[in-house]
């Protein structure tokens, strides 16, 4: 499955993130400023040049069970995680 993060995903509630266009000083800050935007039921399509295991962690442990978090995606270059704001 191929899947371009630049092009909008539609209106069905999901919202893309390309870290990849984000300065990395910047990129936990605004990943989690973009989830803690989500509404319930919400999900960020979040793209990626390598698989984000420390982001991971931090995410788990700073939203606990209210972020879900689903690979698309876990090919070399270009990672793709759903994550799914409960209600």
């Amino acid at each position: 499955m191929s899947h371009d993060c630049s092009q909008p995903t539609g209106p069905d509630g999901i919202y893309p993130f390309d870290a990849r266009g984000v300065a990395k000083r910047f990129r936990h800050a605004a990943i989690f400023g973009a989830l803690d935007s989500l509404n319930p039921g919400e999900v960020m399509r979040f793209c990626n040049d390598h698989d984000p295991l420390p982001l991971l962690n931090q995410i788990g442990q700073f939203f606990g069970d209210r972020v879900k978090v689903a690979y698309v995606s876990r090919q070399p270059g270009q990672v793709i995680i759903d994550f799914l704001v409960a209600a």
